[in-house]
């Protein structure tokens, strides 16, 4: 059994530093992880790939094509069903050994994971590789400081949790940029009851949206669907935790301790 994170969400969230930051932890507690460029728009990170797929196909390249004349979110689609089409390309390069471990920097249009089955298709292959998947879903912390911008951003994350059907983590990036006021409004809502949401939606919208704002902020609190893990690179605490849940949601440190449980039981009986 091999693993992977999807490393997702929109634009401006992180996804290239979070798994720079994952790359570098993963070094100081000596476990080895790969790095997969799934973003053809991608101009600059600082981490090592083992695969690219801006060798396969750029942004820049389909845009130019006058044949095909689109746009910058339709190339981007127009590249992300070229992979699917040429998938070999990618398992190739993944290779197969044992017990690997891939971050996939995806990209950051909100419709691939929501619109189109792109992504889904992606994880069924990815699947059927023995790669078990676990949907890492960042939010700008920045962007949450409000019940509004909360409920876009639970909203989003809840959207993408639906049509990919994986085990998922959500995650509120750069908790190591904002400031105390706005640390203590996110907050809130980490652990967010349905009222104090509904009341602070009627204060901004007012109350003729009473009932919709009861509506929305109940269904977050009673169905629990969505919870958000506060993500702060400058604490190793925070780091391991994320890594914890996520390992935990793909059964990572069970299916090592079976295997090396199994091993030590295949000795025992040669002795």
């Amino acid at each position: 059994m091999r693993y992977a994170q999807l490393v997702m969400g929109p634009a401006g969230s992180g996804k290239s530093t979070y798994c720079s930051n994952m790359v570098k932890h993963c070094e100081n507690i000596k476990r080895s992880i790969y790095v997969v460029n799934l973003d053809p728009a991608a101009e600059y990170f600082d981490y090592p790939v083992i695969a690219d797929i801006r060798e396969l196909i750029q942004v820049d390249d389909v845009m130019d094509d006058p044949d095909l004349r689109l746009g910058p979110n339709g190339g981007l689609v127009f590249c992300m069903e070229y992979l699917l089409n040429n998938l070999n390309w990618l398992e190739e390069k993944l290779g197969y050994v044992e017990d690997d471990y891939f971050l996939f920097d995806c990209p950051g249009q909100i419709e691939l994971y929501t619109h189109f089955p792109i992504m889904k298709t992606l994880i069924d292959h990815l699947q059927k590789w023995d790669i078990r998947p676990c949907a890492v879903y960042l939010v700008d912390s920045q962007f949450m400081i409000d019940a509004p911008k909360f409920i876009s951003g639970t909203m989003s994350a809840l959207s993408c949790m639906v049509n990919l059907e994986l085990p998922h983590v959500n995650i509120m990036s750069k908790m190591d940029l904002i400031g105390p006021g706005d640390k203590e409004n996110i907050e809130r809502y980490l652990n967010a009851d349905c009222e104090s949401l509904a009341d602070e939606l009627d204060q901004l919208r007012g109350k003729k949206f009473h009932k919709l704002n009861s509506m929305i902020s109940r269904m977050i609190e009673d169905y629990s669907l969505v919870k958000f893990l506060a993500l702060n690179f400058n604490s190793e605490d925070s780091v391991e935790a994320i890594m914890y849940q996520i390992d935990t949601a793909i059964q990572y440190d069970e299916d090592r301790e079976f295997t090396n449980q199994d091993a030590d039981d295949e000795d025992a009986d040669n002795q």
